[in-house]
């Protein structure tokens, strides 16, 4: 059996989306939203502040929980599991390359572009400090914790259980609309990302609702290009809130750049629509 069909054989074994979705939104938001309750409460004592993060975390930590409960009890697909970690001898070294830095690059010529519509060259100056707050953990933790353990549940099961059932391409878009509803109760903790950024005004928050497309299609490219390897998976997540709180960017540079994302996501469809469209 060539490798192309053992993939195939291994991905009709992920075969529960449904009850792994169902639970993997209902877990978190029932948490989440405790945390939303709570942060709003007056006044904020140190343990409520403990409780609003630690009902935070334990919401992240929901899915890869799930996932695990699914991957653990048959066989093949812990051996399949722990395969895709370390499986970089048939990677080649382009997607590599770009999931360490098409976040980067992206941000950086976002950054760019707004310079021609009167946007200022300080977006380019290091930030020194974090654009939110997020309770009981330093910021720069959740930065890699929160990528890190959503990936591994996304791209463990969740991924796989979807384009067992469907192509690709709808796969990707039935998830980036799951993924934005996931995110909903996070904008009513106080503080949090989410939450600065419905302050902030309706068009850079649907900016961050609709970018999850192009995300999502370029980190599943990615993810099949690279025979479905995990850790690529956690690193072009990370790069992507690393790269995008470190610079003093404008909030409308971060539409220029879905905008970006979204071109090289419509090349990367008509390059590879045998990948997007065809089922597996």
């Amino acid at each position: 059996m060539c490798s192309e069909q053992r993939k195939n054989q291994i991905i009709k074994k992920y075969k529960s989306p449904f009850i792994f979705y169902f639970l993997s939104i209902t877990i978190p938001w029932w948490l989440w939203f405790t945390s939303a309750y709570l942060s709003h409460q007056t006044p904020y004592t140190q343990m409520l502040e403990w409780a609003t993060g630690l009902c935070s975390f334990a919401g992240l930590l929901a899915p890869i929980v799930i996932a695990l409960f699914f991957i653990l009890p048959d066989k093949e697909l812990r051996k399949d599991f722990l395969g895709r970690f370390f499986n970089f001898k048939s990677i080649k070294q382009e997607y590599i390359l770009i999931a360490f830095f098409l976040m980067l690059l992206s941000i950086l010529a976002a950054q760019a572009i707004s310079l021609f519509f009167g946007y200022s060259a300080n977006q380019f100056e290091l930030r020194g400090s974090f654009s939110f707050t997020s309770a009981l953990f330093p910021v720069w933790f959740l930065l890699i914790a929160a990528p890190m353990l959503e990936e591994l549940a996304w791209h463990s099961y969740g991924t796989d259980s979807l384009v067992s059932r469907f192509n690709l391409f709808n796969a990707s878009l039935i998830f980036a609309v799951y993924w934005a509803f996931w995110h909903f109760p996070l904008s009513f903790i106080n503080g949090y990302y989410h939450s600065n950024l419905i302050e902030s005004g309706w068009l850079y928050s649907l900016n961050f609702v609709v970018s999850m497309v192009p995300f999502v299609l370029i980190m599943n490219w990615l993810y099949y290009k690279t025979n479905r390897n995990i850790l690529l998976a956690i690193v072009f997540h990370i790069t992507a809130g690393f790269f995008n709180e470190i610079f003093a960017t404008h909030p409308i540079s971060k539409v220029i750049q879905t905008g970006l994302l979204l071109i090289v996501s419509i090349y990367l469809l008509v390059k590879d629509k045998n990948l997007f469209f065809k089922r597996m």
